[in-house]
């Protein structure tokens, strides 16, 4: 059977402040534009999580779609919805919480988790999208790779916990 693609959308809204603290206020302004206001301002974004693979000889679906739902809950909605970047999301505080970075930090997780959430799974994260605006789309591919020791029991609690 061919290799299919499963693309779940998900929404979430969080506010930002664009501010790096190795630029004046000046440069700043000039870089981020209004999205340098000091009393920073929201979106409400559409994440879609890419999910590859062959659909299962008995169930006939590449992965089961309630079982990713309750993982991405877990993972990414639970701690960003309705959050500051800046100041509450933990691997947001030390970057600019640009959509780019968010994406990344959101690829991340997901593919540290995927492993322990999907053991003995054939189907793999693929991609992660983000639709800050309706002109403003970032996409991360995910290669996935087997956590490191040091970052197994992280990921695990994420799974777990989250």
């Amino acid at each position: 059977m061919s290799r299919l693609r499963v693309i779940r959308r998900y929404r979430f809204s969080a506010s930002h402040r664009l501010h790096s603290p190795l630029f004046d206020e000046q440069r700043n302004r000039e870089l981020y534009g209004k999205c340098n206001n000091p009393y920073g301002h929201g979106h409400d974004y559409l994440l879609e999580v890419i999910v590859g693979g062959e659909p299962d000889a008995v169930t006939g679906r590449v992965i089961p779609i309630e079982s990713l739902d309750r993982f991405v809950e877990r993972v990414i909605l639970r701690s960003m919805d309705r959050r500051d970047l800046n100041t509450e999301v933990e691997e947001m505080t030390a970057l600019v919480p640009t959509t780019e970075n968010l994406a990344a930090v959101i690829a991340t997780r997901l593919e540290s988790a995927w492993p322990y959430a999907f053991p003995g799974v054939s189907a793999r994260l693929e991609k992660v999208r983000i639709h800050e605006t309706k002109r403003n789309i970032f996409e991360v591919s995910v290669r996935p790779r087997e956590p490191e020791n040091e970052s197994r029991e992280a990921a695990q609690n994420v799974v777990k916990t989250k």
